[in-house]
């Protein structure tokens, strides 16, 4: 065997380097921490060639004095934490001490430096082979730049990994966009081959916030994006999560701070994808920028070495909290929000409604409407069929109770609902376009699937199924949501064999898998009986659900697996219940639909997804029709 030895200091930062530095990027990521941290406002970044040749960080914080310079290369050198109760309520960006230490190992490393206390400043040169530092006078005002040069040249093996100069600055470009967005209280410089690729000043109002996310993230995310603000328990979270109709093929535009440090938290990914899932289609992303202030005692940052995880003392109470801020925010967003602006887009743009009687109010749909309907109008719960169904099916929240009853006592369902029964009432046209609803009113049916309505903004075009879809399911949710969930008894107990960890999870967590309307009972070291399952699932895959929620259990501490079953199934029965496709609709049906999407919670989007209306704004009509050229 052979015998135990310590490590040189050089390899022994080597191996560091390892963690700390996989690239460029991770080099520019550290010294940018280490600027801020020193209390910059101003950070000025210059690469060259991706950062292989060259990395240059300049910034005007508080600067290093002449004699702790050697010692700021040192390993686990610091003077960001001092004891174990620093470690503990870490509330800097870096407080490792070997981020300089690693990169000077691998590189030709020069750190410039002056206090506001020194007359001059000082400059330590350190190269991969030789560690020992050496201190000259230089020039430079109060605050440090650190140059990187050729990294990695004493190390073949790791600068084979590099990828190509635009791969590596993309990296590096990347890393810049996330300090930016973590700071706005200090401005940026990027620089790459001698060309200014990004320049952003100190961001103080609302109105410069928003314009340096518009920058990095692109306008088009804050324009569809909504503002979230929400303080509970010692938390508060804020910031933009983009509408579901702003997805995206791959998770690219995703930011997550805490504490003004970025992350990558499985716990914070399912309270995000937990909070879209309603609302988001099939293999999409939600793209968002989120800020959440948790009191540094109650996370632990010392959990990985580029430290881009986290660990909450009380992770459920975040997952929570995240979940049901989103939560209540996406569904609390409707038409009139989305809509605003809209209207000042097109030129300034008020067209004007027609006064009730006039010609062309008979085929617009204000004031009176179609004969057949006598002048009258659907009230906003009374959507329903066209006037030549033989007969209609009345689906009110009490009958939703009753239906659940009947199908939680095994009784079934007979058929999904049909529509709603009318209730006529008069209608008196707008005289000002103010009171103009945000959806505007119908004036026609597209080959029976589009809705057209006019609105002050331009025009709307509704997929009628797609918006029923969605109130059918949200009265749905309600309806379920005002009784208790009832389970029923299975004839024959299923016995499932489970890993001791399991079953023992299942045995502790027995009051709340009850609350799902799961009873199951500990038979064994590895054995569960399930005794009890919601009735609302009595056909589902048994054995499947409990070991699904099981792991949600393992995994989150909570599950909402019964909650998705459920939903999907509600959300199947309101896709069979609603309108089809080709059913002809009175210009009051379409009006009192319009009103029903405007007071719906997340009718933006159809249960599976996809968008339910679409705006397109006089200004856009305009200009496929060249008006005003």
């Amino acid at each position: 065997m052979p015998h135990i030895q310590l490590l040189s200091p050089r390899l022994a930062n080597q191996i560091a380097a390892g963690e700390v530095v996989e690239r460029p990027a991770s080099v520019v990521k550290e010294l940018v921490e280490n600027a801020l941290d020193a209390g910059a406002s101003r950070v000025d970044i210059e690469v060259e060639q991706g950062g292989a040749k060259l990395i240059r960080v300049r910034d005007d914080g508080s600067g290093i004095n002449e004699a702790d310079l050697p010692l700021a290369l040192s390993r686990h050198a610091t003077s960001k934490i001092l004891t174990l109760e620093d470690l503990e309520a870490v509330g800097t960006l870096g407080f490792r001490g070997e981020a300089l230490a690693s990169i000077s190992s691998v590189s030709r490393l020069a750190l410039t430096s002056r206090t506001e206390h020194q007359e001059a400043a000082a400059r330590v040169e350190v190269e991969g082979r030789d560690m020992d530092a050496r201190i000259v006078p230089a020039a430079h005002p109060v605050g440090t730049t650190v140059e990187v040069r050729d990294l990695f040249f004493n190390t073949p093996a790791r600068r084979k990994f590099m990828r190509t100069e635009k791969t590596e600055f993309n990296h590096v470009e990347e890393c810049i966009r996330r300090q930016a967005l973590s700071r706005f209280d200090a401005g940026f410089t990027l620089r790459h081959n001698q060309r200014v690729v990004q320049s952003l000043r100190p961001a103080e109002s609302a109105v410069d916030k928003e314009r340096r996310i518009g920058s990095l993230c692109g306008q088009q995310f804050v324009d569809n994006a909504v503002i979230i603000d929400a303080e509970a328990t010692g938390l508060r979270l804020w910031g933009w999560v983009a509408l579901p109709t702003f997805s995206r093929s791959q998770a690219d535009l995703q930011y997550f701070f805490v504490n003004g440090r970025v992350i990558r938290d499985k716990l914070v990914g399912h309270a995000v994808r937990q909070a879209y899932r309603d609302v988001l289609y099939n293999n999409r992303h939600p793209a968002f920028v989120l800020y959440l202030e948790v009191d540094p005692a109650n996370v632990d940052v010392n959990v990985h070495p580029t430290k881009h995880e986290v660990r909450f003392r009380d992770g459920r109470l975040v997952h929570d909290f995240i979940f049901r801020t989103l939560h209540r925010a996406l569904a609390d967003v409707r038409p009139d929000d989305q809509l605003r602006g809209a209207a000042a887009q097109s030129f300034g743009r008020e067209p004007e409604i027609p006064q009730a009687g006039s010609p062309e109010s008979l085929s617009s749909g204000y004031g009176s409407q179609s004969s057949s309907m006598s002048g009258q109008a659907f009230a906003p719960g009374g959507f329903g069929h066209s006037a030549p169904m033989p007969r209609q099916q009345e689906w009110k929240a009490s009958d939703q109770m009753g239906f659940y009853q009947s199908l939680n006592e095994g009784g079934g369902v007979a058929s999904a609902p049909d529509g709603y029964t009318p209730q006529p009432i008069s209608i008196t046209p707008p005289q000002d376009s103010a009171d103009e609803p945000p959806l505007g009113y119908a004036i026609a049916q597209l080959h029976g699937i589009y809705i057209l309505a006019q609105s002050r903004a331009g025009m709307v075009v509704v997929d009628m199924h797609a918006a029923h879809e969605r109130i059918t399911y949200e009265r749905m949710k309600r309806a379920l949501a005002e009784q208790d969930l009832k389970s029923q008894p299975l004839l024959v107990p299923l016995s499932l064999a489970v890993s001791q960890k399991e079953a023992a999870l299942a045995e502790t967590h027995g009051d709340e898998l009850q609350q799902l309307g799961l009873q199951i009972e500990r038979i064994g070291p590895e054995t569960l009986a399930v005794r009890h399952i919601p009735a609302l699932l009595r056909g589902a895959n048994t054995e499947q659900l409990v070991r699904d929620v099981l792991a949600d259990l393992i995994e989150h501490g909570q599950s909402d697996r019964i909650e998705a079953v459920t939903h999907e199934l509600l959300g199947t029965m309101a896709c069979h219940g609603s309108v089809r496709a080709n059913r002809q609709l009175t210009i009051p049906e379409m009006n009192s639909l319009l009103r029903d999407m405007e007071a719906t919670e997340r009718s933006g989007q159809c249960n599976h997804g996809r968008p339910t209306w679409t705006l397109v704004t006089l200004s856009e009509l305009d200009k496929l029709f060249l008006r005003g050229r």
